[in-house]
């Protein structure tokens, strides 16, 4: 029990962070099921699966939400813990397009991958999987008809990018990569949360001098959006 807290007090972090666990088990289940639900609609039913990729969004938005609230209740809002280990870039790509594969399709999207053979790299391959996975949603649901994925080494640092050919990030969104650490104001709600949370992944990994970091801007190859996550 902590110490500050009552003899038949409840403690509201831990039942919150309880509740969060289970509501993002029930929400895995119905995101199997929008999937199941999508591969049995005609495609050539507009509307239908225009109803159908807006329930994956929504989806992933709310597992992303309950994940980012489970990871900063363990961090205590201070730092992230991480479990840094060897993964291979390919496979966390692979991995990320499966998710998304039936949004994507459901979206017309054409989604080009440029990673370089072999490449690996050490890092919480699951919190920057989850990074990933947000804002390659994120750009599902704004680009026109493409996206692009380019991941590389330069300068010592992985660098992968994902542009889409949307109408590009909002000013508050670019502003909000501008604000150091300890003077973020999280209550700004979804937008920053997510790249408060985005910031916090990039920078927990470290090497010698070196912090991660994140880079959002407008243009690119593609015209639209461009998000760039750098990791020592």
């Amino acid at each position: 029990m902590d110490k500050h807290q009552t003899p038949g007090q409840i403690d509201f972090s831990s039942v919150l962070a309880a509740a969060v666990h289970d509501m993002k088990n029930s929400l895995c289940l119905l995101r199997q099921t929008i999937e199941q639900l999508a591969r049995t609609v005609d495609p050539t039913n507009q509307k239908a699966t225009a109803h159908l990729a807006n329930a994956h969004y929504e989806a992933a938005r709310l597992n992303t939400g309950l994940v980012q609230l489970l990871s900063l209740y363990r961090a205590e809002m201070e730092n992230l813990p991480i479990n840094v280990d060897e993964w291979f870039i390919e496979d966390v790509v692979e991995e990320l397009i499966s998710n998304n594969e039936v949004y994507i399709a459901h979206k017309n999207i054409a989604v080009t991958v440029d990673v370089e053979p072999h490449l690996s790299w050490f890092m919480d391959g699951d919190l920057v999987t989850l990074l990933l996975n947000d804002m390659l949603v994120n750009a599902t649901r704004y680009a026109s008809s493409e996206i692009r994925l380019h991941i590389y080494v330069d300068a010592g640092l992985l660098v992968i990018e994902i542009e889409d050919d949307g109408p590009g990030y909002p000013k508050n969104m670019l502003d909000a990569t501008q604000i150091a650490m300890p003077e973020y104001d999280i209550s700004k709600g979804r937008t920053g949360l997510g790249v408060f949370f985005a910031r916090l992944i990039a920078t927990a990994h470290s090497h010698g001098d070196k912090h991660g970091e994140i880079v959002l801007a407008n243009g690119g190859s593609l015209g639209g959006s461009v998000f760039t996550l750098k990791l020592p």
